[in-house]
């Protein structure tokens, strides 16, 4: 049986699999008003060649749960699109540490969706992520 991962009060598996994110699992999330909270506690798959948490992994989380912010935001079937995603790395994440992925509304809206998200090691900043999403209504069946 493998170790019991110390996960936060609050936090559940996260239930929205994708292809992407399967080699990182277990996530996790819990919701915060309209945001989604990723969580993460980091391993050796985690990181780069030099021990720290890969940029590549912080970035895709980042777009995740602000995505998903958005679209619990929106609701009615929104889903939306990346347009733009910038990243400024704080600090560093290593081994062992909880990763938090929290978003902060800035604007949304019915057709473009402004957001930024902080990104937490340990409690510590170590991102911040700032992203544009295309909103694309389903249409009705």
């Amino acid at each position: 049986m493998g170790a019991v991962l110390d996960v936060p009060a609050g936090f559940q598996p996260h239930d929205r699999k994708s292809p992407l994110t399967e080699p990182w699992e277990p996530l996790y999330r819990r919701h915060s008003g309209d945001a989604v909270i990723l969580g993460l506690r980091a391993g050796l798959a985690h990181t780069n060649s030099r021990g720290f948490v890969h940029g590549g992994l912080i970035s895709a989380l980042a777009d995740n749960a602000m995505g998903l912010s958005c679209a619990r935001r929106l609701g009615d079937g929104a889903s939306l699109v990346t347009v733009n995603l910038t990243l400024d790395f704080l600090g560093s994440a290593l081994t062992g540490q909880w990763l938090e992925f929290d978003t902060v509304f800035v604007k949304p809206g019915g057709t473009l969706c402004f957001t930024q998200a902080f990104v937490t090691a340990d409690g510590q900043p170590c991102a911040r992520a700032n992203a544009v999403f295309r909103v694309v209504r389903r249409a009705a069946a």
